[in-house]
């Protein structure tokens, strides 16, 4: 067995790095197993309050925090940990994680963000930054809103190491929450990643008013975007046919609560990102990944004129509607 892998047992202590909607319904999971659930939130007036109304009043309303789970800003009171769980934004991971970094050797590192990092995939940066942590990634069709409320829902828990993603699998799994493994760990965060940016495109094609053959070919062409970098990387392209690809981008691009969809309908009616992710109020994964899918793109020489679209509309102040008149517009060629 790799030094990389996990032995395995049942009950874990396991720190959350993050305690946004995300970190607070995937913790309020891990309690409900059985597991010891500390929670770190980085400002100590967030914290505090958590604790004191064990509820998120904004992004999580109605979902109650159990008492089990401790709450801290102290990053000297999170270390003794089996597992750290990873849901920080991307666009802070960077600033935020290397605290923690020290206390990674030996341990499992699961990532259930879903973006990149200096032009990595997350799971190949905190590898990066901590070489001797067993490192895996949670990702899949999954809202807060509805984990966090236990809707039935399915994920995927991808490591090269196949008893690591046993591990996590055993730690999430139960009742309505259902999680399968996977090899394919750079499939898996890819497609994670990669449809925020895609359902950035779906909320324009809403927003000015396109039909649903519309967002199909939307959908359906991103999907082969994502998997062609994806391969290109070395990712499995039966992946992007799994939870990880066509099912985190079905949710993603569809669902109410999907704050890159949002996004998109905002910028649909001449809004600035800027201002979107004013509005919005809350990460937006897509808008922080666009430019460096772009840039993965180009660098493995990917056709991705979607994320192309995307990107001009984003950083060059392109009008959404001119760019899906452009995207039309493209010459001729075969489907694959």
């Amino acid at each position: 067995m790799s030094k990389n892998c996990d032995k395995g047992d049942m009950m874990k202590n396991i720190t959350v790095i993050g305690f946004g909607s995300w970190g607070i319904a995937l913790a309020c999971l891990l309690a409900k197993n059985g597991n010891n659930v500390t929670a770190w939130e980085y400002d100590p007036a967030v914290a505090a309050q958590l604790d004191a109304n064990r509820e998120h009043k904004t992004f999580l309303p109605g979902v109650e925090i159990p008492k089990s789970i401790r709450i801290t800003s102290d990053v000297d009171d999170v270390m003794q940990a089996d597992v750290f769980l990873v849901t920080l934004p991307s666009h802070v991971m960077a600033h935020a994680i290397l605290q923690f970094v020290p206390h990674f050797a030996g341990k499992i590192v699961v990532s259930a963000s879903k973006g990149l990092v200096d032009g990595k995939r997350i799971c190949e940066y905190l590898a990066e930054i901590a070489p001797d942590c067993k490192i895996a990634t949670l990702t899949g069709p999954s809202h807060a809103e509805e984990v966090g409320r236990d809707m039935p829902t399915t994920v995927v828990a991808a490591s090269p190491c196949e008893q690591t993603a046993r591990t996590v699998q055993d730690m999430f799994s139960g009742g309505n929450f259902r999680v399968y493994t996977a090899p394919d760990i750079v499939g898996a965060e890819l497609g994670g990643a990669i449809k925020n940016v895609i359902a950035l495109a779906a909320g324009i094609v809403d927003g000015l008013g396109f039909g649903d053959n519309t967002k199909a070919a939307l959908m359906t062409r991103g999907l082969a975007e994502i998997a062609r970098l994806g391969v290109a990387m070395g990712a499995d392209e039966h992946t992007f046919a799994g939870l990880s690809g066509i099912g985190d981008l079905i949710v993603t691009c569809t669902s109410k609560h999907s704050r890159n969809w949002r996004a998109g309908n905002l910028l649909a009616a001449g809004k600035a990102s800027d201002d979107v992710l004013k509005e919005v109020g809350m990460a937006v994964e897509g808008i922080h990944t666009a430019k460096t899918a772009q840039q993965l793109a180009r660098k493995y020489n990917v056709d991705m004129p979607i994320v192309d679209e995307i990107n001009k509309i984003l950083f060059d102040g392109k009008n959404p509607r001119d760019a899906v008149v452009d995207l039309m517009l493209r010459d001729r060629k075969g489907e694959h």
